[in-house]
């Protein structure tokens, strides 16, 4: 990574780069886990 590239926050769950930004609000997951909680969610209902 170099200077220039933004600061991503990190998933909720596993810890790795989400596609959202630091500054965002509340949690956010990686593509993987936030899938994994779209199935999980959709099954539940």
């Amino acid at each position: 990574m170099d200077e220039t590239s933004p600061q991503y926050a990190e998933c909720v769950l596993c810890r790795k780069p989400t596609e959202y930004p630091e500054s965002v609000e509340g949690a956010v997951y990686c593509p993987v886990c936030e899938w994994q909680e779209a199935q999980r969610t959709a099954c539940s209902g």
